[in-house]
């Protein structure tokens, strides 16, 4: 059986033809159109970049590497007695395009643990953070931290050909994939639970392990830690961690510089950090209406809160136009698990009405509920009730899908990503033009 590292040559040197071969035949054609309010709206929808590990439909949904979230739930490994994917099998098809084997993700299973070990000056650099710090400022340096240690960096100093930047840039993906539990975990019990550490667990996949050092025993967390990795693992390359990452490893930063700068970007509001918005709106929601609402209250505690100006968090999508499969896939979780749940109850009532009175509402392009309407009621339900430290789980998810295409970007020798800007008094100036009496 090759080795993943094995496999990924294979694949490389053919797509590595691929893609020069499209480039010298078809690399002035047209992709897309930019309009002026594309350019000031956030460069939404705008073709300019090429992301190898899935797609987002807005009808569809997210597609890894063309199977849906209801595929993968049914065809990658799972671990003995499981019933949700394992996380090394979605990192093994992101990077190969193929779905693996049990054998394959046993592999990888087994790498990880040889790998995993944090060293003594990272630890020393958490130990030194406050306590009180948020969770992802401290995963964001521990991740930097280890930069000490890349590969890349060495073999670069040292001189390499451009061909040969994607294997220093593996090894390093799979040293710092390999800790990434670790760190978010003992971030975890020096931040809430007085510092009392738990060793890993040798007998546990990545997914598994990261549940156990977190001190949340018991199958059914492990369950969910496993399909949380898999299902907030990648979603194409527009979004902004994915984006970040992407960008700073152009200028081949190594990948601890640039999954570290991805991860300040998930921790803002609009990205990661929505999870806890939407928990700490239904928690207000029951304290004010006494516990789970009738449908009655719901509704006219929704319209309040449009009324006033606010959201409802954890609803609507920059691409997505219908139902966040990710939401559909924690939900059904929850349907199994926690069906009595009172904060499930309230997350249900919300979906059952919520997208009718956006709709109304008339100012919401998507009423549909986001991957974030669901998370934070399953993390709560298994008694991580931290909110701030929700963004930390999604950072180790995320990083499978940034650093998988970080790999094939340097594989593919993507060069440094420089977008030409614009001014507002260019942009007046094509206007004018454009409106002028043609000669």
């Amino acid at each position: 059986m090759p080795s993943l590292k094995e496999k990924f040559t294979t694949k490389m040197v053919p797509m590595r033809e691929k893609v020069q071969g499209i480039l010298k035949q078809s690399g002035e054609m047209k992709i897309s159109d930019v309009s002026i309010a594309q350019a000031y709206g956030g460069m939404r929808s705008v073709k300019c970049m090429v992301w190898e590990t899935s797609a987002l439909d807005p009808i569809e949904g997210i597609r890894f590497r063309g199977f849906t979230i209801p595929e993968l739930r049914e065809k990658l490994p799972k671990a003995p007695g499981g019933e949700e994917p394992l996380p090394e099998g979605i990192f093994y098809l992101l990077l190969t395009g193929e779905l693996p084997t049990a054998a394959d993700v046993a592999e990888i299973t087994k790498e990880w643990q040889k790998r995993s070990a944090l060293p003594g000056y990272l630890l020393d650099t958490l130990k030194s953070l406050p306590k009180d710090m948020h969770p992802m400022t401290q995963f964001s340096l521990g991740i930097l931290a280890l930069q000490k240690d890349s590969i890349f960096m060495e073999r670069y100093r040292k001189g390499m050909s451009k061909m040969e930047h994607w294997e220093p840039m593996y090894e390093d993906t799979m040293n710092l994939l390999a800790k990434l539990p670790a760190i978010a975990a003992y971030i975890y019990r020096q931040s809430y639970k007085g510092d009392k550490h738990i060793p890993a667990d040798p007998n546990l996949d990545w997914g598994g392990n990261l549940a156990h050092m977190v001190g949340v025993e018991g199958p059914a967390f492990k369950e969910l830690m496993r399909l949380y990795l898999v299902i907030h693992s990648d979603h194409e390359g527009g979004n902004v961690s994915a984006h970040t990452t992407h960008l700073v490893g152009s200028a081949l930063s190594d990948a601890y510089y640039s999954l570290s700068a991805g991860m300040n970007g998930l921790a803002g509001p609009l990205h990661g950090l929505a999870n806890q918005e939407v928990l700490r709106w239904i928690m207000d929601l029951m304290k004010e209406l006494g516990g789970v609402p009738t449908k009655d209250q719901l509704v006219k505690y929704i319209w309040d809160t449009l009324n006033a100006g606010k959201v409802v968090p954890g609803y609507g999508h920059a691409v997505l136009r219908k139902t966040d499969p990710r939401y559909v896939a924690q939900r059904e979780f929850a349907q199994k698990h926690l069906p009595n749940d009172d904060i499930f109850k309230v997350v249900s009532a919300v979906y059952e009405v919520a997208p009718d009175i956006l709709t109304k509402h008339g100012k919401t392009k998507n009423p549909w509920p986001n991957v974030d309407a669901h998370s934070g009621c399953l993390l709560w339900h298994y008694g991580v009730t931290e909110y701030d430290f929700y963004t930390v789980f999604f950072g180790v998810s995320r990083a499978l899908g940034v650093l998988a295409q970080l790999i094939w970007s340097r594989a593919l020798g993507l060069p440094i990503e420089r977008p030409k800007s614009v001014t507002t008094e260019w942009i007046d100036a094509q206007i004018k033009a454009a409106a002028a009496p043609k000669q």
